[in-house]
Parts: structure tokens; C-alpha cells; sequence
């Protein structure tokens, strides 16, 4: 009788363990998880595991665009402070200002112009440069040739002469291959030939020259002398 009360105990026992493991595995106490419960759970445990791996995707993509845009405000300020340096140093060695502009030479020796920022508008590739006057400055070209560029530093009127000077009431003088001197518009044209030893610039309608004996003469805009 005993072994008989033994055998059914056991089988009780045996019965128990599946019904404790599935209150283990979902909670419920006395209750055993079916197969659909079981994939209900697991697609639910899935989804879970997915939000979570996404928010931290999401959250490390946040992370990593801030670091990108640190280092780019941090390479902005690096980049103005620099700008502001290099800015100062051309203030400090350009020529005098002309019309908002000086002329400034670079470490090659190339000349361009700045703005009363110390700010680089027109590149230094001129082996020299004159002053603005009526929006146009004069600058020799690679050859040794002189002409003229606007504000934007566009070639307006040819680099021909061998030298140039700035313009004044309207006119320039300039030196042509057999050193005469004489005076150009603001197109370019010569309106007063090349003929003269040494010439200055106009004042007040008039313009002192040099003949080929060395003798002055006062000159008018249309190249007659009148003194």
C-alpha cells in the first residue's frame, strides 16, 4: 500500500513541473502558456527589442550630428579667426585707400586689392598696382604691360602701355614702347597721342608736358597748347 501511495505522489509531481514552468514563464499563477499565447509573447518581446534598438539608433544618429556640427561651428570660428588675423596683418602693410580700395602685396610679390576691412576683393596677381580713380586702377600685367581693371577686378581697358597713371579729370597719361607720353579716356581710346618727353597729370583743365628739347608747355584736354 505504501509503494502504491509512493507511485501516485510521484506521478503528481511529474504533472506539477509543466504547469510551474509555464507560470514562470508568463506570470500567471496556475495558468500554462499556449503555443499562441507563447508566439504572442515573443512577437510582442520582438517588437520591444526592435523600438528599443531603433530609439538607440535614433539616439546615437543625434549624437553624431552634434559632434558634426560642433566641429563645423568650431571650424567657422577657427576660420574667422583666422580671416580676422590675416585681415589685421594686410591692414597693417597695404598702401593708402583710394575710392574704398588699397593696393596690397602678398608674399610672392603679387599685388591685388583689399577693402577698408582688410578683407582680399581682388586677388594679388599683378606684378604691380596703381590707385583707384573713377572706379578703375591700373595694374601691370605678367609682361610688363600696364592697363586698367574696375572694382571687380575685370580687365577694362587692355594691359599695352608701358606705364600708366591714374586718371584725373577723365584722363590718363601713359607711356607707349618709345617712351612718349600721352592720354587716354576712360574707354581706352588715346585722345591725345603719344608725343611727348614727360608729361603730368591733368589739374583744372590743363596738363603740363615735355617737348623733345625739354621745353614745358601747358596743354587742354584736346592736346593743343595753350601756354
Amino acid at each position: 500500500m505504501k509503494r502504491i501511495i509512493n507511485i501516485v505522489f510521484a506521478a503528481m509531481v511529474l504533472t506539477l513541473v509543466p504547469t510551474t514552468y509555464a507560470c514562470a514563464q508568463t506570470g500567471s499563477v496556475g495558468h500554462i502558456e499556449t503555443p499562441k499565447e507563447r508566439k504572442a509573447r515573443l512577437e510582442r518581446e520582438a517588437a520591444a527589442k526592435k523600438k528599443r534598438d531603433q530609439e538607440a539608433a535614433a539616439k546615437k544618429k543625434r549624437e553624431q550630428a552634434a559632434r558634426e556640427e560642433a566641429a563645423r561651428e568650431q571650424a567657422a570660428r577657427e576660420e574667422a579667426a583666422r580671416e580676422r588675423a590675416e585681415c589685421e596683418a594686410r591692414l597693417r602693410s597695404c598702401g593708402p585707400f583710394s575710392e574704398g580700395l588699397a593696393r596690397y602685396k602678398d608674399a610672392n610679390d603679387k599685388w591685388g586689392f583689399i577693402d577698408k576691412t582688410g578683407k582680399m576683393v581682388i586677388p594679388c596677381q599683378w606684378r604691380s598696382a596703381g590707385f583707384f580713380s573713377k572706379d578703375l586702377g591700373g595694374v601691370m600685367d605678367a609682361n610688363g604691360k600696364w592697363g586698367f581693371i574696375d572694382k571687380t577686378g575685370k580687365v577694362v581697358i587692355p594691359c599695352q602701355w608701358k606705364y600708366a597713371e591714374s586718371f584725373s579729370e577723365g584722363l590718363a597719361r601713359v607711356k607707349d614702347a618709345n617712351d612718349k607720353y600721352g592720354y587716354i579716356d576712360m574707354t581706352g581710346k588715346v585722345v591725345i597721342p603719344c608725343q611727348w618727353k614727360d608729361a603730368h597729370f591733368f589739374e583744372n583743365g590743363r596738363a603740363r608736358v615735355m617737348d623733345a628739347n625739354g621745353n614745358w608747355h601747358q596743354i587742354d584736354k584736346t592736346g593743343r597748347i595753350v601756354e
